[in-house]
């Protein structure tokens, strides 16, 4: 379990984040036209995992929108953005921000990815949505980089994942 802070009061979440150099936990997420999306389908690309607790406030957004310019201009590189937000949600976010780089994906109807890569929050007023979180996969899908963000309203270190895929 991490203790993260919301607005300087502890929160904890489910787990621990998988370990750098482990393969990352597949999953089956909903992208914004409601088909489902796997670890699988990425396979041969590097992946920046944004994960945030939800699409509509003011630090999930600038995240979607410095990975959208920063990371996605890298070769061979997608960025999925992905929250507990309603798909239709995130579709609305981005086609309104001109936002075509980032791949929305939603935990919305199992919240088993959040279970499984340890980062759902488990008490406060946010008990169920995701923790700020980057992770950083190679091609093969081996975790490269891994950042928890200890204050939920902090933006996350966009350089140590971008330097993560450039190594």
């Amino acid at each position: 379990m991490a203790s993260i802070t919301l607005g300087g009061n502890p929160i904890n979440t489910s787990g621990t984040l998988p370990n750098i150099g482990t393969n990352a936990p597949d999953f089956k997420l909903v992208k914004t036209d409601l088909s489902l999306a796997s670890l699988a389908d990425f396979q041969g690309s590097r992946l920046v995992l944004n994960i945030f607790p939800s699409i509509d406030t003011g630090t999930c957004a600038t995240s979607v929108r410095t990975f959208n310019a920063k990371a996605s201009s890298l070769e061979n590189t997608k960025v999925l953005c992905i929250s507990r937000d309603l798909p239709f949600a995130q579709k609305r976010f981005c086609g309104a921000e001109g936002l075509e780089n980032v791949i929305n994906l939603s935990d919305f109807n199992t919240g088993c990815f959040g279970k499984d890569y340890g980062l759902e929050i488990t008490d406060s007023v946010l008990a169920g949505l995701h923790s700020r979180v980057v992770i950083v996969l190679d091609e093969n899908g081996t975790i490269l980089h891994t950042e928890q963000v200890s204050e939920i309203a902090n933006e996350p270190n966009y350089e140590a994942a971008i330097t993560a895929l450039e190594k």
